[in-house]
């Protein structure tokens, strides 16, 4: 029996993307469950998350800032809340009030699907969007359209 020696292990890279959503960065592989900040998709929708900052594995690529034509394809689970979080506010001494609020985070539960190096243009998947105030800033750009100019009338003649 040697001492001192230890077996080398030779590990297997797969293959793992960095990804930016919600203003958070998640580092995933295929197969991953993850919550992320609420998605304008509906549970069973698969979407495609382009802001890819770095692709790992036997052939890395860092982004400046992100992986040109790279993306990360997950199915959506479905649409949840966070955990309940209490905000107490007491103000003490002569102020005798009392505050409490309470808040809930709309979340998405997606699965990881695929990564992909290149091609993540041309693959015709869905965004993946912020869909917090998704009714309301869809509601807004069609508002911002102008509206179709009104023919105008014939004057009469005096």
């Amino acid at each position: 029996m040697t001492r001192g020696h230890r077996t080398r292990q030779i590990k297997e890279r797969h293959m793992f993307a960095v990804l930016k959503t919600g203003g958070k960065q998640y580092k995933v592989q295929s197969g991953d469950m993850l919550r992320v900040e609420k998605l304008a998709a509906n549970a069973g929708d698969t979407v495609q998350f382009n802001e890819v900052l770095m692709i790992g594995g036997d052939a890395p690529v860092v982004g400046s800032p992100v992986v040109a034509d790279a993306g990360v394809q997950a199915e959506v689970v479905e649409q949840l809340k966070g955990p309940k979080t209490i905000n107490f506010v007491k103000r003490r001494r002569k102020h005798s009030s009392k505050r409490t609020k309470g808040h809930r985070q709309q979340l998405t539960l997606v699965r990881v699907t695929d990564i992909l190096a290149s091609g993540a243009s041309a693959s015709g998947i869905m965004a993946a969007e912020n869909g917090a105030g998704f009714a309301f800033a869809a509601a807004a750009t069609e508002a911002a359209k102008p509206a179709a100019k009104k023919a105008k009338a014939p004057k009469a003649e005096a």
